[in-house]
């Protein structure tokens, strides 16, 4: 990576807060804890630690949520399929979880009503799922304990087969006895949601940085005392102390560990390739689908097994969002990438899960790929079952090295929740009394919201900055209550509150927004994460470039660098061209 040199330019009347990249503030301190990864489990944590009242830190190697926490259908689910495993207890964490980040991020966080065709009367009939929907809304007797009605869920139900082949024209009619329809929902921007939870846990006191990679741990004798990073941005060395180090890195987990130098225990950890398509199709308007793809399927640990999976499509801003594949992966994290054959391969399978999409490589104008852990007893088989329930490795316990912990992490739906249980340990660990974490009750920054559909139109009746009604919309739906960080910016420059780029939504405010508050580096960090920009699909050259002629004026970049951060972001929305290497090309999708 190129170094850049960080702007100290303030905007007169801006109200700052805390989320500032300043490698000083990891010095001479000895924190409570320290959270290596800062994907949304990392920052989950944070937020969490920061808020019951500890010092904590917290870096990530490359950006915030550059890595797994960015490959995501975009749901948050209340679980309904592990109905087929009678568990019970997964069902209600993912459920109160999905209340909770309804409750905390209204602005982010939505309903999304979904919908499954019905085949014969057995395991994928009307009346199996009928009973099964009845079973979930019992589990979910709670959903609605909200104060904002837009976020209240029906029930769930079973509808005609008529019905069903309206909402989804062109459905296989062979065996077709109606459908299941159910409501879940969707984080319609996740990367927001993982910013949002670091600027609460920044504004709680913690010191966050992007871009210092952790290079090896301290120890005193059996006792991790802190690690050794790496700014990646000056390439200055520096020390960080914490009495308890966490590990929440990812599909890193075991690469971080190897930093032990032969002391890290044995974990058996799979790592198993999941992608996702955007394509510009908008195949259901209203509905998220599941459709059953046509190659077979056995999870032997299922009471319920209908022996194939789910594709799901979801509508997703002016696109369809298609997920999820999943395949065995047997290199590092760090060489996976998606390759035109991975492309393909999941078109065709969603071709024959519903040929009337007839979706061809011209349709997909982005993809989203990671890793996730899945059970390495599994891992000569076609089949890939993923890891059902996070671990929280305390390494005293295991292994006789104390201070650290590792998580392995699951699913996004229950990072808050996870993260909690992590930091009952962390207290437990540190002498201290166990306290109830805050983030279960405590808004996001932005989520200071009772009624969203309310405090929409409340806002957008004031139009300030001469915003139109869709810009105050775009600005509310991304950045919650906290949007009027963005309109500051136009105070002294009004060019600021333009758009980048002939009608995109997106304002110059938030690039300099993301620049100056939220430690955007590169093109990238702008265009992927900070705002909607690049979310689906690449920019407009015309977009692209006002986008890095504003990060060059913030961050000094000369024309070279600007060439490079152009041509770098461009090739994020290219696949590889050939099979990846490291995958197991043998194994079906």
């Amino acid at each position: 990576m190129a170094h850049y040199g960080i702007c100290q330019k303030v905007t007169a009347g801006y109200a700052y807060f805390n989320m500032q990249r300043d490698i000083e503030q990891f010095k001479g301190n000895q924190f409570d804890l320290l959270v290596v990864g800062g994907g949304i489990y990392g920052v989950c944590a944070a937020w969490d630690a920061a808020l019951r009242g500890l010092s904590v830190a917290l870096i990530e190697k490359s950006d915030f949520g550059s890595a797994t926490s960015s490959n995501s259908l975009k749901i948050i689910h209340g679980g309904l399929r592990y109905l087929q495993h009678a568990d019970f207890r997964r069902m209600r964490e993912s459920i109160t979880e999905r209340r909770t980040l309804m409750k905390i991020a209204p602005h982010l966080v939505h309903t999304l009503q979904c919908v499954m065709p019905t085949y014969g009367h057995a395991l994928k009939g009307r009346e199996v799922m009928a009973v099964a929907l009845l079973l979930n809304d019992l589990v979910g007797y709670d959903r609605n304990q909200l104060d904002d009605p837009s976020k209240h869920m029906p029930a769930g139900k079973v509808i005609s087969k008529q019905e069903c082949a309206r909402i989804i024209p062109g459905v296989d009619q062979e065996g077709l006895t109606g459908g299941a329809v159910w409501y879940d929902c969707q984080v319609r921007n996740s990367e927001r949601l993982l910013l949002a939870m670091l600027h609460s846990a920044a504004d709680a006191g913690a010191a966050v940085a992007n871009y210092v990679e952790m290079t090896g741990f301290r120890k005193d004798g059996n006792r991790i005392t802190g690690v050794t990073a790496t700014d990646r941005i000056t390439g200055e060395k520096v020390d960080i102390s914490a009495r308890l180090v966490i590990n929440n890195t990812g599909p890193w987990v075991l690469e971080t560990l190897e930093h032990l130098n032969g002391d890290a225990p044995q974990m058996n950890l799979q790592l198993s390739v999941a992608m996702n398509l955007v394509v510009k199709k908008k195949l259901f308007p209203d509905f998220a689908v599941g459709l059953f793809s046509k190659e077979e399927f056995n999870d032997d640990d299922a009471v319920l097994s209908k022996g194939s999976r789910l594709f799901f499509v979801t509508p997703w801003q002016e696109y369809s969002l298609i997920g999820t594949t999943h395949v065995h992966y047997d290199g590092k994290p760090g060489d996976f990438r998606v390759s035109e054959q991975d492309v393909q391969v999941f078109l065709d399978d969603v071709n024959k899960a519903y040929p009337p999409a007839k979706l061809t490589r011209d349709d997909v104008v982005f993809f989203y790929g990671g890793l996730l852990p899945a059970d390495r007893a599994d891992a000569d088989t076609d089949d890939v079952k993923l890891l059902k329930s996070y671990r929280i490795i305390d390494h005293d316990t295991e292994s006789g090295l104390d201070g650290l912990l590792t998580v392995v992490s699951v699913k996004y739906t229950t990072a808050r929740d996870v993260a909690e249980k992590t930091v009952n340990l962390a207290q437990r660990k540190l002498g201290l009394n166990v306290t109830n974490s805050p983030t279960k009750s405590t808004p996001v920054h932005g989520g200071t919201i009772e009624d969203f559909e309310q405090f929409l139109h409340n806002e957008q009746s004031k139009l300030r900055g001469g915003l139109s009604a869709e810009q105050v919309s775009h600005l509310i739906a991304n950045y919650g209550s906290a949007y009027s960080e963005i309109l500051a910016f136009g105070d002294n420059e009004p060019s600021l509150l333009e758009p980048i780029a002939g009608d995109s939504p997106v304002l110059r405010a938030e690039v300099v927004h993301a620049v100056r508050n939220e430690m955007a580096l590169s093109l990238a960090d702008v265009v992927r994460r900070r705002t909607v920009l690049g979310s689906g699909c690449c920019p407009s050259p015309e977009a692209l470039a006002t986008c890095a002629e504003i990060m060059a004026t913030e961050l000094g970049w000369d024309q070279d660098e600007t060439s490079l951060q152009l041509n770098e972001t461009k090739a994020l929305y290219v696949a590889e061209p050939g099979a990846q290497k490291a995958r197991v090309e043998s194994k079906k999708i």
